[in-house]
C-alpha cells in the first residue's frame, strides 16, 4: 500500500463508528463495491482525526484476482484498543436465489487497512474470518480484495461473542445431524426387516436429507478435504438428490403405477432428467441447483394435487400423507422466501435444516403406521361372527331381515340409499315393497312369501326389479331362509340381497347380440327365419297376408374394402341399412345375412306392380352416391325376390329361392332385379360346375383370343384390333364371355384371365409387326373392375410390355364408363400411372354410364368409343346426339371410335361428322391370330416385301 496524496475531501468513505459494547455489527450495506478495477486499486480513505482524506493504492495478493474490490471504514470512538473479527460467510441461503442460485465460495481474499499491515486470516471452513485491532480514536479505511463477485454478508464480531455463537450452532447442528443419521439408518433397517417398497424410497429420502444437512452445516468438510470451489458441486449434488428422492418417494408411497401407466413413464423420465443434470453439476453447479430447486417445488405442488385427488377417491395412503405433505409445502414456502431475500435472519438457514428432519420424522411415522397396520387382522384374532360380518361387508351384499310376527322388513345397509328413495321408506311391512316392485314381479314375490309361510319351509331365491327415484328399475337377487319358532311357525325370514342389474343387462346384451348383427343392429339370419316362419303361419290362415322375400347383395363391395379399408366398408353398410330401413313400413322386416347381403320381408305390399315399384326403390336407394372422405362412391345391387304362394313352402325354402334369384342376377352382370323362377334351381349346380371347369380351363389352355379390326373411316385401312376372350369348352363348345366372366370375377380368377389376355395380345401384335413391319398397328384389351383397382396393375403392365418387347404406344387398355365411376378417385390415380407408361387408354361404352361429364376431363383418356346403342338408335335425334358426342370428343382432344355400324350409309354419315374410326361386324368379324396375320399381309404387301 502507498499513500498518493492528501487533502482530497471528495469521494471519502463514511466510517462506521464502533464502541466497546458493540458485539456484532452488520457491515453488508456499508460496503462500497468497485468492480473490474484490475490488480491495482486506488481509493480515497475516510477522513482521519485530523480531517484529512488520503488516497491509497492497494495491490492484489491473489493471483486469480477478478479485479473486484470492497471498501469500508471503521472508527473506534472508545478510549480503549478494540479487537474485532471481520466475518464473511461462504454460503448464505438468504438471498441466494432460485433460478441461478449462489452456492457459496470464498468471498474475501485479503483485507488491507489504510494504516498498518494486511489483516491476518483466521482458520475457518465456513467463512472468511480476519482479525482487526483498532487503536483508541483511530479511523481506518479497509480495502477488501474479493474472491467472488457476490458478498452476501459481512459482520464485525466481538471475538468471544463469535466463538460462543459458533459453539452454540455447532451443538445444534450436531444434534440435527445425529437425528438425521439415526433416522436414515433406522429406515434402512426397517427396509431389511419388512421388505416393502415404501421403506427403501423413504430411506433414500432420509439419506438425501442427511447429505443436504451435512453440506449445509459444513460437516462434509470435516470428513473429506474440499478444494476451493468443490463445495458448490457437492451442494448442487445434495439438492439434486433431495429433489430426485422426493419424486421416488411420492411415486412409490402412493403406488401411482396402479392408477395409470403414464405415471410410471413420467416418474422415470423425471428421474432420468435429474440424473443427467447431475453431470451438469460438475461443470455448472448453479444451473444444476436451480433445476433441482424447481423440481422440488414442482414435486411438492403436483404431489398435493395427487394427494387431494386420491384422497377424495378414498385412498387411505393419500389421506395419511396429508400432514407430512403440508409440512413440506410450509418448508418449501419458507425456503423460497429465504432464497428470495424476503426472510433475512441468521436463524432461518439452520431452522430450515431442522425442519427437514421433522418432515422426514413425520414421513417415517406415516410409513411405519401404514406398513404395520392391520396386525390383528393378519394374526387371525377375529371371531367367527366378526369374520362373517367382514365377509358380508366385503361382498357388498345387503342383509334382508323380515320379522314376520311384527311384519317389519329391515335392510342393512338401507336399500333406499342406492335406489335414491327417502331413507326408511322400505323399512316396515312387506306390503310397502309391492308399489316399488315391477308390475311383472309383484305376483311372484307375493306368492313366494305366502308359500314359505304356509309350508313353513323352503327358501326364498328370486330376482325382481325395484323402481328407483329416477324411475329406472334395478334388479336384485334375494336369497333368504325361514327361521322356525318353538311353535313350528315362521318367525323370521333372513338372508341377503345383491344388486344384479349389470349382470341382467349383460345377459340382455348377449341375448340381443346372439340374434342381431353387431354393426347395424339388424336381426340375424336365424331371427329373420324365425320371423318369416311366424309370418307364413299367419299367411296360411289369412289370405290377405302374402309375404315377399328379398335378398339383396351389394355388387363389388369387396373392392371397396380392399381399396378404402374396413372402416369405409362399415360406414357404407350402416348407410345402406339406414336407407333400406327408411323404405319399410312397420309390418315389414329387414335383416343382414352376411357381410354385404341383406334380406327383407315385405308385407305392406301385395300387388305385383307395387312390389316391383318397391324393388326399384330399393335399387335406387343402393345406387345413390355415398360421400366418404371427399369422394363419391357409387354401388349397385343384385336382388332376388320371391313371393309366398304355396302353403307347403317353409321359411328356409323361401329364402333359398330368393338367394337363387339373387345369384342369377349377379350371373347376368349384377345391378338388376331378378324374380325367382323354378328353372333357377338348376343354375346353382351349373354354376359350381362352370366354376370348376373354369379353373381347369386355365391350366389346360382352353382360352384363346379373337381380334376384331378397328378400321379408319378415311381410307378403310386397319388401325388396330380389339382382343376378345373366347373359351372353347371341350364338351359345351364355345362359351360366351357374358357367361363365364361374372363367374371368374366372383371366384377371383378374373385377374389371371386378364393377365393372360394382355400378355397374349401383346405377344401376337409383336409377332405381326415383326412379320409385316407395320409399327403403327395397336391392340386393345378390356380391363375388369378387379384389375383396375389392383395395386399391382401398373407393374403387371410394365412386365407385359417388357416380355413381348412391344412399344408402349402400340398397346391400349379399354375401360367402361360405369367401371371408372364406381371409384373415380382411385381410377384417376391408376389411369395416370398407366398413361405415364405410354400406353393408350380408351373409354368404352361412352354415354351409357352415370358419370358426370366434369369427371371426363380428369381421366387421361385419348380415345372414346361410342356405344352401339347410339348408332343403332332409330329416333330423329340420333344424328344430333352422335354429332354432339363426336364434337365433344374432338374438343377434348380425343379420338372417336363408333361401334355397331351396320350399313355403309351409317359409316358415311359418321365420316362426315368427323368420326375417325369404326368397329363393327360390317368391317370385320373377330378372327384368330393366324387369320389376322393373313389379313395384314394382304393389306401391307409392300411392307412385307
Amino acid at each position: 500500500m502507498s499513500i498518493l496524496s492528501a487533502i482530497l475531501p471528495a469521494q471519502a468513505v463514511e466510517p462506521i463508528k464502533i464502541s466497546r459494547d458493540d458485539v456484532a455489527l452488520d457491515l453488508s450495506r456499508a460496503l462500497e463495491i468497485h468492480r473490474n478495477q484490475g490488480a491495482n486499486f486506488q481509493v480515497s480513505t475516510a477522513p482521519g482525526i485530523d480531517g484529512i482524506v488520503r488516497r491509497i493504492e492497494v495491490e492484489a495478493q491473489d493471483e486469480r484476482s477478478s479485479g473486484d474490490w470492497a471498501v469500508f471504514a471503521l472508527a473506534n470512538t472508545s478510549e480503549q484498543q478494540l479487537d474485532r473479527l471481520i466475518v464473511a460467510p461462504h454460503f448464505r441461503l438468504v438471498g441466494s436465489g432460485i433460478i441461478w442460485p449462489d452456492l457459496g465460495s470464498h468471498r474475501i481474499a485479503a483485507i488491507t487497512p489504510s494504516e498498518g499491515f494486511a489483516l491476518d486470516r483466521e482458520a475457518s471452513a465456513e467463512a472468511d474470518v480476519f482479525r482487526v485491532t483498532l487503536n483508541p480514536g483511530a479511523v481506518v479505511t479497509f480495502v477488501a480484495e474479493l474472491s467472488s463477485p457476490k458478498v452476501p454478508q459481512v459482520y464485525l464480531w466481538d471475538p468471544e461473542a463469535y466463538k460462543d455463537t459458533i459453539n452454540s450452532y455447532t451443538l445444534y447442528r450436531g444434534i440435527v445431524i445425529g437425528i438425521a443419521g439415526l433416522l436414515a439408518l433406522f429406515l434402512t433397517i426397517l427396509f431389511v426387516v419388512k421388505g416393502t417398497s415404501m421403506f427403501p424410497a423413504t430411506a433414500a429420502l432420509a439419506w438425501s436429507v442427511l447429505a443436504y444437512i451435512c453440506v449445509d452445516f459444513g460437516f462434509l468438510s470435516q470428513i473429506i478435504e474440499l478444494s476451493p470451489g468443490n463445495e458448490q458441486m457437492w451442494r448442487a449434488g445434495a439438492e439434486l438428490a433431495l429433489a430426485g428422492t422426493l419424486v421416488v418417494f411420492l411415486f412409490t408411497y402412493l403406488n401411482l403405477n396402479r392408477w395409470h401407466g403414464h405415471f410410471s413413464y413420467g416418474a422415470l423420465a423425471w428421474i432420468l432428467i435429474l440424473v443427467a443434470i447431475a453431470g451438469v453439476a460438475i461443470f455448472d453447479p448453479a444451473v444444476a441447483a436451480g433445476i433441482a430447486r424447481i423440481s422440488f417445488a414442482a414435486t411438492a405442488v403436483l404431489g398435493i394435487g395427487l394427494i387431494v385427488y386420491l384422497g377424495f377417491r378414498g385412498y387411505d395412503r393419500a389421506i395419511m400423507l396429508v400432514p407430512s405433505w403440508l409440512m413440506i409445502l410450509v418448508w418449501l414456502a419458507g425456503s423460497g422466501m429465504a432464497a428470495l431475500g424476503m426472510l433475512d435472519n441468521d436463524i432461518v438457514q439452520p431452522a430450515l435444516g431442522g425442519g427437514l428432519i421433522l418432515i422426514i420424522l413425520l414421513i417415517g411415522f406415516t410409513v411405519m403406521q401404514h406398513a404395520f397396520a392391520g396386525g390383528a387382522l393378519q394374526q387371525g384374532l377375529f371371531s367367527d361372527m366378526e369374520r362373517q360380518s367382514l365377509a358380508l361387508t366385503g361382498a357388498g351384499d345387503i342383509v334382508f331381515d323380515w320379522d314376520v310376527l311384527r311384519d317389519k322388513v329391515v335392510t342393512r345397509p338401507d336399500i333406499c340409499d342406492p335406489l335414491g328413495l327417502p331413507p326408511g321408506s322400505l323399512q316396515g311391512p312387506a306390503r310397502n315393497w309391492l308399489p316399488a316392485l315391477h308390475a311383472d314381479d309383484r305376483d311372484m314375490f307375493r306368492t313366494t312369501i305366502d308359500m314359505i309361510l304356509e309350508h313353513r319351509r323352503g327358501r326364498l331365491a328370486q330376482s325382481f326389479r325395484l323402481r328407483g327415484a329416477d324411475g329406472h328399475f334395478h334388479w336384485y337377487l334375494v336369497r333368504a331362509r325361514p327361521v322356525i319358532g318353538s311353535d313350528g311357525e315362521v318367525i323370521r325370514c333372513v338372508g341377503t340381497m345383491m344388486d344384479v342389474t349389470e349382470q341382467k343387462k349383460s345377459e340382455e346384451r348377449l341375448l340381443h347380440d346372439a340374434v342381431h348383427d353387431n354393426l347395424t343392429g339388424l336381426p340375424s339370419r336365424e331371427l329373420f327365419l324365425n320371423r318369416l316362419e311366424a309370418v307364413i303361419s299367419i299367411a296360411r290362415a289369412q289370405e290377405t297376408v302374402r309375404p315377399t322375400v328379398f335378398v339383396i347383395d351389394i355388387d363389388r363391395f369387396k373392392q371397396v374394402n380392399e381399396g378404402l379399408g374396413m372402416s369405409a366398408g362399415d360406414t357404407i353398410l350402416l348407410t345402406m341399412a339406414r336407407r333400406l330401413h327408411r323404405l319399410l313400413k312397420p309390418q315389414d322386416s329387414l335383416s343382414r345375412f352376411s357381410g354385404d347381403q341383406f334380406a327383407l320381408i315385405l308385407l305392406s305390399e301385395q300387388d305385383p306392380a307395387r312390389i316391383a315399384a318397391f324393388a326399384e326403390a330399393v335399387k335406387q336407394a343402393v345406387c345413390a352416391p355415398i360421400n366418404f372422405a371427399r369422394r363419391d362412391i357409387v354401388l349397385s345391387a343384385s336382388m332376388g325376390l320371391v313371393s309366398w304362394t304355396s302353403s307347403e313352402t317353409a321359411a328356409e325354402d323361401l329364402v333359398k329361392d330368393a338367394e337363387l334369384a339373387m345369384h342369377q342376377a349377379k350371373r347376368f352382370g349384377g345391378d338388376r332385379i331378378e324374380p325367382f323362377r323354378p328353372a333357377f334351381r338348376t343354375f346353382g349346380t351349373d354354376r359350381l360346375q362352370l366354376e370348376a371347369d373354369l379353373r381347369r380351363a386355365i391350366d389346360r389352355g382352353e382360352f384363346r383370343l379373337a381380334y376384331q379390326p378397328i378400321v379408319r373411316l378415311e381410307d378403310g385401312s386397319i388401325a388396330g384390333f380389339e382382343a376378345l376372350m373366347r373359351w372353347e369348352h371341350p364338351r359345351r363348345g364355345l362359351i360366351p364371355p357374358s357367361e363365364f366372366i361374372p363367374v371368374a370375377e366372383s371366384c377371383d380368377l378374373i385377374v389371371t384371365l386378364g393377365l393372360f389376355a394382355m400378355q397374349t395380345a401383346a405377344n401376337d401384335l409383336a409377332s405381326w409387326q415383326k412379320e409385316i413391319g407395320a409399327a403403327q398397328l395397336s391392340v386393345s384389351v378390356n380391363l375388369s373392375s378387379r384389375q383396375l383397382l389392383r395395386q399391382d396393375l401398373v407393374a403387371d403392365m410394365r412386365s407385359v410390355l417388357a416380355r413381348s418387347n412391344l412399344p408402349a404406344r402400340c398397346f391400349r387398355l379399354e375401360v367402361t364408363e360405369s367401371l371408372v365411376m364406381h371409384n373415380p378417385e382411385q381410377s384417376v390415380h391408376v389411369l395416370e400411372k398407366l398413361r405415364e407408361l405410354g400406353i393408350g387408354l380408351s373409354l368404352d361404352d361412352f354415354g351409357t354410364g352415370y358419370s358426370s361429364l366434369s369427371y371426363l376431363t380428369r381421366f387421361p383418356f385419348d380415345t372414346i368409343k361410342i356405344d352401339r346403342s347410339f348408332v343403332e338408335d332409330g329416333s330423329s335425334k340420333r344424328s344430333v346426339l352422335l354429332k354432339s358426342m363426336v364434337n365433344m370428343g374432338h374438343e377434348l382432344g380425343l379420338s372417336v371410335v363408333a361401334e355397331g355400324v351396320s350399313s355403309e350409309e351409317d359409316a358415311m354419315e359418321l365420316r362426315q361428322m368427323g368420326c375417325e374410326y369404326v368397329q363393327s361386324y360390317l368391317f370385320g368379324q373377330p378372327e384368330t391370330a393366324d387369320a389376322v396375320l393373313r389379313m395384314l399381309k394382304e393389306q401391307f404387301p409392300l411392307t412385307q416385301a
